[in-house]
């Protein structure tokens, strides 16, 4: 980019393009076993695996249920993704959105963060009633159904 006397300017911030994100929403129940103290493993793992692969996000947990937001690269989201379905500290994996697009990132300096859990029935409950596929549906609902069998305990 030149300005008007034909001189290469430095490119500004808001010229910059968007780059093309990734970004993955599931929900998913706690195997026996994990707890605080374990998902604060997962966090410290996850940010230095995280920043190694310019992937960002949140975790929420809480009454033995994870909500995650991850956004980055799509291969390195799509390798994420398959990684997730084949741990064993979760099951019920419930996949509530994912797209790629060109776009800022919603959690720019978060290689990952846990966030407090007081509001994740709501957000679970507005995608049961979205949610097209019956697997995924049922999940949700076993889910939703386990919040209701406990209280929902912050683990701070």
């Amino acid at each position: 980019m030149f300005d008007e006397y034909g001189l290469q300017r430095v490119v500004e911030l808001d010229d910059a393009p968007l780059p093309t994100l990734c970004h993955f929403v599931y929900c998913s129940r706690a195997a026996d076993g994990v707890d605080g103290a374990e998902v604060d493993r997962i966090v410290e793992a996850a940010k230095r695996s995280n920043r190694a692969c310019g992937i960002t996000g949140v975790l929420v947990f809480g009454a033995g249920v994870f909500f995650q937001w991850i956004e980055g690269p799509p291969a390195q989201i799509e390798h994420l993704i398959a990684s997730l379905h084949s741990d064993p500290r979760h099951y019920d994996i419930v996949s509530l959105s994912q797209s790629e697009e060109k776009r800022e990132r919603l959690y720019p300096n978060w290689e990952m963060e846990r966030v407090e859990a007081d509001d994740i029935r709501v957000v679970l409950k507005d995608a049961l009633d979205s949610v097209e596929d019956e697997n995924n549906a049922a999940a949700l609902k076993r889910i939703l159904d386990h919040f209701d069998s406990r209280p929902l305990l912050s683990p701070w």
